[in-house]
């Protein structure tokens, strides 16, 4: 999937259809690419492209990081009945949970 389809559809689903707010979400997407990066790959900082699989993950990261706006690190909101409450100050271990860190042999290092 491209970067332009991945838009696409992070527009889509948050039925966004003007251009005004491509860069932010673009930035978004970049925020949950690198928050998906760093849980995979946790020592390897040569890989940059996120992995096919998880490709929807990151949209649905960039998502929620997005619905969060105005409202970071909020642990409790309770205001005309409407409660709100987020996992951590960060995006939450459940949309987390599915990125498996590679595990594997760094190279240049002798044993």
């Amino acid at each position: 999937m491209t970067d332009a389809d991945k838009l696409t559809l992070l527009k889509n689903v948050l039925d966004i259809a003007t251009l005004d707010q491509d860069v932010l979400l673009t930035t978004l997407l970049s925020f949950a690419s690198q928050k998906i990066l760093d849980r995979a790959y946790p020592y390897n900082t040569v890989i940059t492209v996120v992995p096919a699989r998880y490709e929807l993950k990151q949209i649905e990261i960039a998502v929620y990081l997005y619905n969060k706006r105005g409202a970071e690190g909020q642990t409790a909101h309770n205001e005309n009945g409407i409660n709100r409450t987020y996992e951590s100050a960060d995006v939450p271990e459940s949309l987390m949970r599915g990125i498996i860190p590679f595990i594997g042999i760094p190279t240049g290092v002798v044993v």
